[in-house]
């Protein structure tokens, strides 16, 4: 799976501020709005929904916020790291500090399973959340993510 081609350098957030999810799934939307050219109203209703379904909070500081949106050809992805940790409702009641958000096409969903699959398996090594929470610019926190993924 080659991760650079779903998220890029000009997708990626470091202290992003948001006291609850639910206001942190808002700031998502407008970022992905404004990235892929989408209605913000309409991601934000998608993620919100997807989330009401249960937490993408995925453990381990992680969440993987994702939605199926109208019009997206190909899964897009936007990669954060939260000012303050934050309280994603996550299986192990372990404050989210970094978020993968992917929306895709309903076209897609084959797609973009793979897709969760690579990044939950990159995100899950310890080595490079390390990394990740180290970072000091938003150019050593994409490079400490898309590090190996290229394989």
């Amino acid at each position: 799976m080659n991760l650079p081609n779903i998220i890029r350098p000009e997708h990626t957030f470091i202290g992003v501020s948001a006291p609850t999810k639910w206001r942190a799934l808002q700031g998502i939307a407008d970022k992905a709005a404004k990235a892929f050219s989408a209605d913000g109203q309409t991601i934000l209703k998608a993620l919100e929904e997807r989330e009401k379904l249960g937490s993408t909070g995925i453990g381990n500081g992680i969440a993987i916020p994702h939605a199926a949106i109208d019009g997206m050809t190909s899964p897009r992805g936007l990669l954060l790291r939260f000012a303050q940790p934050l309280d994603f409702e996550a299986i192990d009641d372990i404050p989210t500090d970094i978020a993968f958000v992917l929306l895709f096409g309903e076209n897609n969903r084959g797609e973009y399973l793979n897709v969760l699959s690579a990044i939950a398996r990159r995100l899950q090594s310890d080595g490079t959340l390390a990394a990740m929470r180290k970072a000091k610019t938003v150019d050593e926190f994409y490079s400490d993510f898309i590090a190996d993924s290229r394989v």
